[in-house]
């Protein structure tokens, strides 16, 4: 149900702006996105799992602020992410 060091570190690979980044606003929504979709398999496996539900709703939360930055700063970077990601807005 997590993400594992590899499939964390592919995605840094992909989506990083220079070969330091490990915390840019496009990275960290494309780490959110891979947990929000693991995390939503597990909810239609687990209808009950309130728990998990909340956090779910906090990481989607977290990524649509970071979205809302992205794109308030530059709006082509922005609609080059979420076209990457398959994210619909």
């Amino acid at each position: 149900m997590t993400l594992t060091q590899s499939k964390k570190q592919e995605l840094i690979t992909q989506y990083q702006n220079h070969e330091t980044d490990t915390g840019s606003a496009d990275l960290q929504v494309a780490i959110l996105t891979e947990r929000i979709n693991q995390l939503t398999g597990h909810l239609q496996a687990n209808p009950k799992d309130h728990a998990s539900r909340r956090g779910l709703l906090q990481m989607i939360g977290r990524r649509r602020g970071l979205l809302k930055y992205i794109q308030e700063k530059d709006q082509g970077r922005y609609q080059a992410l979420i076209a990457r990601l398959g994210i619909r807005r």
